[in-house]
């Protein structure tokens, strides 16, 4: 009986916290579909006094049941954060932006003013930018203090919608003396692009309120770059700058640090996998020598710099005392240059600060950089015409996501092959399908069908390197779009996928005498991800946790990748 009414009480307070009026359904994987279905949750907001945060994270809320939980809100004027990431999966694309519609009316007709406004890994694309267009433009937000859209697919034209309405909630707002000072942006992974980050960038200029700026992944080369840094500048209280895998180039990472000898304030800098190469290394360790009291973490990892530039940025943080992390990783310095960097740093007594070098590159050819220089400047060129008619597809119509909308000019070179990659997967293939590679993917391959999108993941998966940062990403990059797309289609039969894996994998047979593939260790690389996923059955968890227990042959020869996805799935499987 006591235990009945100590779970009871545990239940009450992980719902509701009192003492900062949050009420919280984070993580129950509720189904909410109609009013009907969201009764209870109605009752719990109406009757909470003073309530100021609601968290709705990892649930799956339908039109109906946004609009009833939006009526409960419509009295709530003491509202500031909203926690609504992860809340859609398995929604219709086309159900969420009358969702938050309806959720973002509410909240204006209360008179909330909202702090907090995380929507991330939503992947609602640019139409679920429209649907919180007119509270991000509305007095709700004038006292906006973090904006949280990590994973949202965007697209250029999001991050344009987002920007004109940051952009228009600052002016109104300053012109009632109360200008919007934003202080936490997150957007990563959402494929802005140049054109995208440059209107952000212009926002950004405009508020100078910033502390925190997260935008990795986004396809970003160094216009945008050039952009964004030009915006920092004007941001004097930025702490943290995260910009991890954009293509920052020379031109990028020269200009980032001129911008970063104006902010003083700054903590952490991740400018790791950005391609920013041994001239802008160097221009960063100019600035990191000359200024950045403060700073604590360096990440310039996997940026192809050489030992010269790496031994110039050990130099840079000589007396840096807040230094807690200097990453350098996966550059191109050779045995004798990371011997000699690790003792620059030891010199320095520092050399505990210094993260791993095992992915180091080795010394680059002399004439390497030269030639990727010109092919650096020709991709630009070549992504600026794909951009420019991406953008004209998005104005038309920006639901349809045609495959038109990645065509190239005549002039250009032809555009990445995705059936010669899928027919004949490699590494290298994958890799020169450029940023847009998901996309691509996704849209080459019927989700509608199970089978074979079962054989697509597997063909993806196929190239998986655990040691190559670039081509691990790309692969669990696009796993990641083609299987969110799946999951997401209504037609989709998610059971009919995870039978069509057993068979190709040769873990059962089938009756129509389908060959397995050839089991490599990443397959199973791969599946330990996925099984982590939000968008995938926490029922299918349990089916591969059952068959990836036996005692297979098959998998004998996938060693540590097989242990781990065991593992995985056994975990995952007792948090369900």
């Amino acid at each position: 009986m006591a235990s009945d009414i100590v779970a009871q009480l545990a239940d009450s307070l992980a719902k509701t916290g009192v003492e900062d009026g949050e009420l919280s359904y984070k993580g129950q994987g509720r189904k909410l579909d109609d009013a009907q279905s969201v009764e209870e949750i109605v009752k719990e907001i109406q009757d909470f006094e003073g309530l100021q945060a609601l968290r709705l994270e990892g649930n799956t809320v339908g039109v109906e049941a946004a609009q009833a939980i939006a009526k409960a809100l419509e009295t709530k004027s003491d509202f500031k954060r909203c926690y609504w990431s992860d809340m859609f999966t398995g929604r219709l694309r086309s159900e969420i932006p009358p969702a938050l519609n309806s959720l973002g009316d509410a909240l204006m007709l209360a008179g909330a003013r909202l702090t907090v406004l995380d929507l991330s890994d939503n992947a609602f694309g640019p139409d679920g930018v429209k649907g919180i267009e007119n509270l991000l433009k509305s007095t709700a937000c004038f006292t906006l203090q973090e904006l949280r859209l990590n994973n949202c697919g965007m697209g250029i034209g999001g991050g344009k919608i987002l920007a004109a309405s940051l952009t228009h909630c600052h002016k109104k707002s300053s012109a009632e003396a109360s200008p919007l000072s934003l202080k936490v942006f997150v957007a990563g992974r959402n494929r802005l692009e140049n054109d995208g980050a440059t209107a952000l960038a212009q926002a950004f200029q405009l508020m100078g309120s910033l502390e925190e700026v997260h935008m990795p992944q986004n396809g970003i080369n160094h216009a945008g770059i050039t952009a964004l840094a030009s915006a920092m500048q004007q941001n004097k209280a930025l702490r943290i700058l995260n910009l991890n895998d954009n293509t920052f180039t020379e031109k990028g990472a020269i200009a980032m640090a001129q911008a970063l000898k104006h902010l003083a304030s700054v903590q952490v800098i991740n400018f790791g996998d950005c391609l920013v190469r041994p001239a802008g290394a160097k221009a960063i360790a100019e600035t990191v020598s000359e200024g950045l009291p403060i700073l604590k973490e360096l990440n310039l990892s996997y940026g192809e710099i050489t030992e010269e530039a790496a031994l110039a940025v050990a130099q840079s943080v000589k007396g840096k005392d807040k230094l807690e992390k200097l990453d350098l990783n996966g550059n191109c310095l050779g045995e004798d240059g990371c011997v000699a960097l690790k003792d620059a740093m030891e010199s320095l007594n520092m050399g505990e600060i210094l993260g791993t070098l095992s992915d180091d590159e080795g010394e680059p050819e002399d004439d390497e950089d030269e030639d990727e220089d010109d092919d650096e400047e020709d991709l630009e060129d070549v992504d600026e015409e794909e951009l420019e008619e991406e953008e004209e597809e998005e104005e038309e119509e920006e639901e349809e996501h045609s495959t038109s909308k990645f065509s190239t000019p005549v002039s250009a070179p032809r555009p990445p092959d995705v059936s010669s990659f899928l027919s004949f997967p490699s590494p290298d293939k994958l890799l020169k399908l450029g940023a847009n590679r998901a996309l691509l993917i996704e849209q080459q391959v019927d989700v509608s069908d199970a089978p074979k999108t079962a054989e697509a993941f597997l063909k993806i998966a196929s190239v998986y390197k655990e040691e190559n940062r670039d081509v691990k990403n790309a692969v669990l990059d696009s796993i990641d779009a083609l299987l969110r797309k799946a999951y997401s289609t209504p037609s989709f039969q998610g059971c009919s996928f995870v039978s069509s894996l057993l068979v190709l994998l040769g873990l059962i047979k089938s009756e129509d005498k389908v060959k397995p593939v050839l089991v490599v260790p990443g397959h199973l690389h791969a599946l330990e991800h996925v099984v982590q996923q939000d968008y995938f059955p926490e029922q299918s968890v349990a089916v591969l946790e059952a068959f990836m227990s036996r005692n297979n042959k098959i998998l004998e020869s996938c060693g540590n990748a097989r242990i781990t996805l065991q593992t995985t799935l056994q975990r995952v499987k007792s948090e369900s």
